[in-house]
């Protein structure tokens, strides 16, 4: 359940990541996917590791903020790459 979670999560972050942060940032919405998908694996990464909870364990909002989370720290590290 865990990948399939990171998955819908990163769609659904990734989406709301580039609303809080608009820009130009290139590749449409299949990049803010991407991004999103990445986000929310570290964003759940990153929560485990501080020891914020399981990372993302399920449908919940802790795991949905902590994918949120990782997709702005994502799309804010692609956007100082592609500078």
């Amino acid at each position: 359940m865990g990948v399939i979670s990171w998955i819908i999560f990163g769609l659904i972050a990734g989406i709301l990541a580039k609303w809080i942060m608009p820009g130009k940032d290139g590749g449409g919405f299949f990049m803010t996917v991407i991004l999103g998908i990445v986000g929310a694996i570290l964003g759940g990464w990153l929560s485990k590791v501080i020891g914020f909870g399981d990372g993302i364990s399920g449908f919940n909002m802790p795991s949905f903020i902590a994918a949120v989370v990782g997709s702005i720290v994502v799309l804010f590290i692609f956007r100082l790459i592609r500078k």
